[in-house]
């Protein structure tokens, strides 16, 4: 692979419970485990970044597919949830649910768009086979 960009960002503190912060100063974030996870909560963790990053990336990916198919894709979302809990090895796992809003397609071909971008999205790349993902058209 021939890399055009390399994100940045490094953590202090206590890891989850830190602050992490891009190389370009652009992220600067403190970190909290959730509450549901025991934690104070309050700021933000990796899994909120995640899905962010997730969301952003496979929105992207959409609107490849479209241009390339020279398609309008109007007012589209794309809505994250990253799941973290325990997994058999006493680790931990994530899961994602993506859920795709093309409110100008029928479902179909909203369907048909969105498994097009899952196969070209970095992010689907690189959890394909590591971590359930589910796509859910709106």
């Amino acid at each position: 692979m021939k890399t055009l960009y390399t994100a940045e960002a490094t953590v202090t503190g206590e890891g989850r419970d830190g602050h992490a912060r891009t190389s370009d100063g652009v992220l600067d974030v403190d970190l909290a485990v959730p509450t549901e996870m025991g934690g104070s909560g309050g700021a933000t963790n990796p899994e909120q970044l995640f899905a962010a990053g997730y969301a952003a990336c496979f929105h992207s990916a959409l609107r490849t597919i479209a241009r390339r198919e020279k398609t309008d894709l109007g007012e589209s979302t794309i809505t994250a949830h990253v799941g973290i809990g325990p997994n058999e090895n006493r680790g931990f796992g994530l899961e994602v649910k993506l859920v795709v809003d093309l409110p100008d397609f029928g479902r179909e071909e909203a369907q048909r768009l969105v498994e097009a971008a899952h196969q070209v999205c970095p992010y689907s790349n690189a959890t394909r086979g590591n971590i359930d993902v589910t796509l859910e058209v709106a």
